[in-house]
């Protein structure tokens, strides 16, 4: 997170943050997420105890409602990323019922998709520490941006070992877009003065990406070996400058 947080803050981004526990407003009605979406399901989504009022909390199931609650607190430009910890229900060896990731958004008078693309180019060769990269967008769709893109980085094996940059095989890192005119409505924007993007990815997919990491899982079964391993030094703060990687 913290190698994340300087790619991005040498980019003029600034880091927001907000609760876990989340409102059923803020993690799906202002994010144009309608009730009957399957994300909003039981089998997807942890609800806490419904409240006296009928209403129920959930645990977040992304950042985002960090992107709308920072929306309704400033007037833009805006350019942030939000880090934290969300929650699903899922678990097998990519898939974890409490994982981390990371959103971005950028709102101002004059956003495209050319500017979301440079962004990612750029984090992405910073993080994976390579000089050229491929990526690819692929339309999809997202309920809080349009249009909206799937984002593969190019790849090559050799043996065991993914080599990020080259190689002629693709492999999906995040889901993005140009944020939906609603969502900007909702939180009291005019979408025909404001537009903007967003980007969201897995942080603890990216961290077994540049470090090998084979099961997600390991990340949160204590095992002072793996920990010995792959463990950082808490006094390694990543710099661009001095480097990223412990």
């Amino acid at each position: 997170m913290e190698e994340i947080e300087a790619i991005f803050a040498d980019m003029g981004f600034s880091v927001a943050e907000g609760p876990d526990i989340e409102d059923e407003r803020h993690n799906f009605d202002q994010l144009n997420i309608p009730e009957t979406h399957p994300a909003r399901q039981m089998m997807d989504t942890f609800y806490m105890p419904e409240r006296t009022d009928g209403k129920r909390m959930v645990l977040r199931t992304h950042t985002s409602p960090v992107q709308i609650r920072t929306m309704e607190k400033h007037e833009p430009p805006i350019r942030i990323i939000a880090p934290g910890r969300v929650y699903r229900c899922d678990y097998d060896q990519t898939h974890t019922p409490m994982f981390h990731q990371v959103e971005g958004l950028v709102i101002d008078k004059q956003t495209h998709m050319g500017q979301l693309k440079w962004t990612l180019e750029e984090f992405c060769k910073a993080f994976f520490e390579v000089d050229e990269i491929r990526m690819r967008f692929r339309p999809s769709h997202f309920p809080f941006t349009e249009p909206s893109a799937e984002v593969d980085i190019g790849h090559a094996r050799a043996g065991n070992e993914i080599r990020i940059g080259g190689g002629d095989d693709w492999l999906e890192i995040l889901g993005c877009g140009m944020v939906h005119p609603q969502v900007l409505r909702n939180v009291g924007y005019d979408p025909d003065i404001y537009q903007g993007f967003a980007f969201g990815m897995g942080i603890d997919r990216l961290a077994m990406l540049k470090y090998g990491m084979p099961d997600l899982r390991a990340f949160f079964a204590a095992d002072l070996r793996w920990l010995r391993h792959y463990g950082f030094s808490v006094l390694d703060v990543p710099t661009l400058a001095g480097g990223l990687s412990a």
